[in-house]
């Protein structure tokens, strides 16, 4: 009789434990984040709001796009980007064409000579070379 009880004991332990698996949800796996689709300078994050082309700036490397709202024949919006001539230091430039996120060293074949920004932050120029890359922009 006791094994009677032990046995139903262990089955109902079981399907207990079967239950609580079946409604319990698998762990995600664990993959690379999600990175959206970005073509144009609205969803690209980091773009410094009201800066002044022609106005000194700091970062010729990181997130170096601005939105202007003041300066020399500008019109407000206007896309610009801190960038250093030489002998001069930083200031806000007009931007060539800017086409938001993209990986360093990805092909950019239609873009040569223009701008994104890469998912960390760093500036890209397309750089035709035999192949069109995304290249750092600030070299």
């Amino acid at each position: 009789m006791q094994t009677t009880h032990v046995t139903k004991a262990l089955v109902a332990a079981l399907l207990g434990a079967g239950a609580v698996a079946a409604v319990t949800p698998a762990a995600p796996s664990v993959a690379d984040p999600y990175v959206p689709m970005c073509d144009v300078p609205a969803c690209t994050p980091g773009i410094a709001p009201n800066v002044v082309l022609g106005a000194p700036c700091s970062n010729t490397t990181y997130f170096v796009f601005g939105s202007a709202v003041a300066g020399p024949s500008t019109l407000p919006g206007r896309l610009v980007y801190c960038a250093s001539p030489r002998r001069y230091e930083p200031r806000w430039f007009r931007s060539p064409e800017m086409h938001g996120i993209k990986e360093e060293n990805s092909k950019c074949d239609e873009y040569s000579g223009e701008v994104a920004q890469a998912p960390d932050g760093l500036f890209l120029t397309c750089v035709a070379d035999g192949e069109s890359l995304w290249r750092r922009g600030d070299l």
